[in-house]
């Protein structure tokens, strides 16, 4: 094995997985430069001489992207290319004795609550005043923002608590914080996270309290945008939606999760809802809070899934017309409820069915896009590509909906994490093209 001599305390962070995988990695960067280690994220050239994987562990796809990237680093690693390997997150937290095994090339593994451990492998001090402090790795016009860890849910087919644990609040005076520091940073824009957003205040608080911690960060100056993703529609906190109608800085857009239409596999799912509250609660959210646009996911193919179901789940889309919508593949989990259900539908005919839902929505989007052509709409620009300018409405999140592109002409200029009027002129199924006024 060649033998390596350069710095020392050089790491390099890679994250997989969900925006709250960005987050916890954001916070162990800020520890590590904190602790004088020069830190960067996903860097593809790096002289780095630690690396340190965040990893995935929700479903098969996400859970083999991870072991791939394990193994990459690990042969580095073994070419003497790097100095240690360190393995963190939900699949390190789910799968952490099989993986010490089958890859014992990496120097150790963590769980996802482990920080303070890891500090202390890498000879670092974990410095509580930092709690609400991190580096940010997205565009600085815009943070992601998680107000609670874990989940109390008890969804058959997921395994998030047994790799998060239960559900903890963050309090509100450290949120507001946090908003505070990020607004003077320059971010505009907070996308509110946890597994579930609508359960935030019972565990520290003993009662819902999503209505009051939105007022709180409303009222911070310099955040122009608050988003929210992951809602959980059992027991969803009304009073949340009287906030979103009144505050300006709030935007008209949710992201809730719903999983299915059909009353046999809600209750299968152990979802704590049915499909005629479902549909009562979307109408609710729609009049309290006129122009929303709703964002949910679905899962194609769970055991038990019959044709009628599906129907069920299709006809659901089809007349809710949801202005976002996402579907999975049903993955057969370790350890959850549904895994000792058989996993009766072949993988074939959940594909086939999710493209279904798909391309059903996807006439449903082009018609809804083809509606704002000739109206003019706040636009907060990521990114340029392509001769555009790329950017967003209030009713989009970042990577996952529609996108607004703006021409990039001589006699204009658009600085990236600026908002702007931009009239709609034309539209396709996913995105908005327009110019600015």
């Amino acid at each position: 094995m060649k033998v390596r001599n350069q710095t020392t305390n050089k790491v390099n962070v890679i994250t997989l997985g969900c925006s709250k995988n960005i987050v916890d990695s954001e916070v162990l960067m800020g520890q590590l430069q904190a602790n004088d280690f020069d830190v960067t994220h996903e860097a593809e050239k790096s002289d780095a001489n630690i690396v340190i994987i965040n990893t995935c562990g929700f479903i098969d796809n996400a859970k083999q992207e991870s072991i791939d990237t394990i193994l990459r680093y690990a042969d580095e690693k073994e070419a003497g290319r790097l100095d240690k390997l360190y393995v963190t997150g939900c699949l390190s937290q789910r799968y952490k004795d099989e993986l010490e095994v089958e890859i014992p090339q990496v120097d150790a593994y963590f769980g996802t609550l482990e920080l303070p451990q890891m500090l202390k492998v890498l000879n670092a001090d974990y410095k509580h005043e930092l709690i609400g402090e991190r580096l940010i790795t997205t565009p600085r016009h815009y943070a992601y923002f998680k107000i609670a860890e874990g989940c109390n849910r008890p969804c058959s087919f997921c395994a998030i608590p047994l790799m998060r644990g239960k559900h903890v609040d963050r309090p509100i005076e450290d949120l507001v914080k946090e908003a505070k520091r990020l607004a003077s940073m320059g971010t505009k824009e907070l996308i509110l996270i946890a597994q579930d957003l609508t359960y935030y205040g019972l565990q520290a608080y003993g009662e819902r309290k999503l209505a009051d911690l939105l007022r709180n960060l409303s009222d911070v100056a310099g955040i122009d945008w608050i988003r929210l993703q992951y809602a959980y529609p059992s027991q969803f906190p009304l009073d949340a939606l009287d906030v979103m109608a009144e505050r300006e800085n709030i935007c008209k857009y949710l992201d809730m999760p719903l999983q299915h239409g059909s009353d046999a596999m809600l209750k299968s799912m152990r979802r704590g809802i049915t499909k005629r509250r479902t549909i009562e609660l979307v109408d609710t959210i729609r009049q309290r809070v006129p122009g929303i646009a709703l964002r949910t996911t679905l899962i194609s193919g769970h055991p038990g899934e019959t044709e009628q179901d599906f129907r069920e789940m299709y006809d659901f889309v089809e007349q809710t017309r949801f202005e976002r919508l996402g579907i999975f593949t049903y993955s057969h989990e370790e350890n959850t409820h549904s895994h000792t259900l058989v996993d009766d539908v072949p993988a074939e005919l959940k594909q086939e069915r999710a493209d279904a839902i798909m391309e059903l929505q996807q006439g449903i989007s082009m018609e809804l896009n083809e509606a704002r052509v000739g109206e003019t709409y706040k636009v907060l620009f990521d990114r340029k590509e392509s001769g555009h300018f790329v950017g967003r409405t209030e009713f989009d999140s970042p990577e996952v909906d529609n996108e607004v592109l703006v021409p990039v002409e001589r006699d204009t200029f658009v600085r990236l994490g600026d908002f702007a009027n931009v009239k709609i002129t034309a539209a396709t199924d996913f995105d908005l093209y327009g110019k600015l006024v």
